[in-house]
């Protein structure tokens, strides 16, 4: 009888170790931890992540992953990515989030995990100065570009004004204002947050204007499903609050604060 609670006693002990041991498996925060960074996944997005006149790579994600990162006892390492597998390299942990003005939606909270909302952001019509517009079903027969799996893209494939609208995703958005400055396309769907300081008088793109706001959104910083990093950031991001940082960062940058 005492044989046999001991064994019992035993398997019990190795049940217990076992998922002690898998819940350290599948802690993100312990492997980030155990590598001492947090690799950061980007492109580069005026004035979330960018590199400035003096070859300093900023921008108001840059810094507040930075500050983030600083509260948790990480190392940042930006890589930049390729935006419309984000998902994949995520997965895949060549990245440990997705941190780039990222917006949060139904099919991207299904698949991942994502902070709270932190900088609010819509999508905007940037055309040349003096286009003839009305509303999104005057660019019927025309050309339109956005970023390839963004939010810009959404809103172009679902706004029942663009339908008849001549689509071209590109690979950035900085190269959608490009074909548009060009003349090669009508008009550009893209981030309010990066138009507003990419466009317009004192930039290099002062013949470009927003014509139109579309989908007002939030942004989010995405995990893998599961990660118990999302709660530390959210955190995190209180913290950064509370001490006046991001109402430093959002005025720095010209953003809108979601929190």
């Amino acid at each position: 009888m005492l044989r046999k609670i001991l064994i019992c006693m035993m398997a019990l002990m190795l049940l217990a170790a076992s998922a002690s041991f898998a819940t350290a498996e599948e802690s993100d925060l312990a492997y980030v931890k155990e590598k001492g960074k947090l690799i950061i996944g980007y492109t580069v997005s005026k004035p979330m992540n960018y590199t400035d006149e003096d070859g300093q790579f900023t921008g108001f994600d840059t810094e507040l992953a930075m500050a983030v990162c600083e509260l948790l006892g990480l190392e940042p390492e930006f890589l930049e990515i390729n935006w419309e597998t984000k998902e994949v390299e995520l997965a895949a942990k060549a990245i440990d989030c997705i941190w780039n003005g990222l917006t949060i939606t139904d099919e991207r909270t299904a698949n991942m995990s994502i902070t709270i909302p932190y900088v609010k952001n819509a999508q905007v019509v940037v055309m040349k100065v003096g286009s003839d517009y009305e509303n999104t079903a005057s660019l019927a027969g025309k050309t339109v570009v956005a970023e390839i799996a963004s939010a810009g893209e959404d809103t172009v494939k679902t706004d029942a004004g663009l339908k008849d609208a001549i689509y071209i995703g590109k690979e950035v958005q900085t190269a959608c204002l490009i074909e548009v400055a060009a003349g090669t396309a009508d008009a550009a769907v893209l981030d309010l947050t990066l138009a507003s300081v990419t466009i317009g008088e004192g930039t290099d793109y002062a013949q470009l204007e927003i014509v139109d706001s579309l989908n007002v959104e939030d942004y989010g910083v995405a995990f893998r499903k599961g990660s118990d990093l999302t709660e530390e950031v959210n955190k995190a991001f209180q913290t950064l609050k509370d001490n006046g940082v991001l109402e430093a960062l959002a005025e720095k940058y010209g953003l809108v604060l979601a929190l």
